[in-house]
């Protein structure tokens, strides 16, 4: 999954990065689940199924009509790869051109998820949704654009 989701002080060892994943994931299981049930609903549609980004993707989710969610350590996407670029947020919003690989933005809210739980829905709408407003949006553009930074708040 990657250092960045984990304290990577000088007394992080490789047992703790195992057991902040197993707990992240643990708490991050009731949004992964929905995440699963509705991936599981696109692979009748056609969807396909690969793991990328610390997650289990599913590409050409149909449910929607273009971009990703996540949910959990499960992505949908309606793309055909993660390596696809997408505009950050606030180009979408303002204008530009800076693009971010969508998998790279997503994974960050892998992170948040498994941060979070699943408190990170909520959350998540109350700092706006989707919107180049909401700081978990831009906390996912910075780490998208960095590789560090997926916290929201700071």
């Amino acid at each position: 999954m990657g250092t960045d989701f984990v304290y990577t002080g000088a007394m992080s060892t490789p047992l703790q990065h195992r057991i902040f994943f197993v707990l992240g994931s643990l708490w991050a299981l009731p949004m992964t689940a929905l995440g699963l049930i509705l991936g599981a609903g696109a692979l009748l549609l056609g969807a396909r199924i690969s793991v990328s980004d610390g997650a289990l993707v599913f590409s050409q989710f149909r449910f929607f009509s273009s971009g990703a969610l996540t949910l959990g350590q499960v992505i949908l996407h309606t793309g055909q790869s993660l390596d696809e670029p997408t505009l950050t947020y606030h180009c979408a919003a303002f204008g530009g051109d800076d693009c971010v690989r969508i998998g790279s933005h997503e994974r960050a809210h892998v992170y948040q998820t498994m941060a979070f739980g699943v408190l990170f829905l909520p959350l998540y709408f109350l700092h706006g949704g989707i919107s180049h407003k909401n700081r978990f949006e831009q906390a996912a553009d910075r780490y998208a654009r960095t590789g560090s930074g997926w916290w929201p708040y700071g």
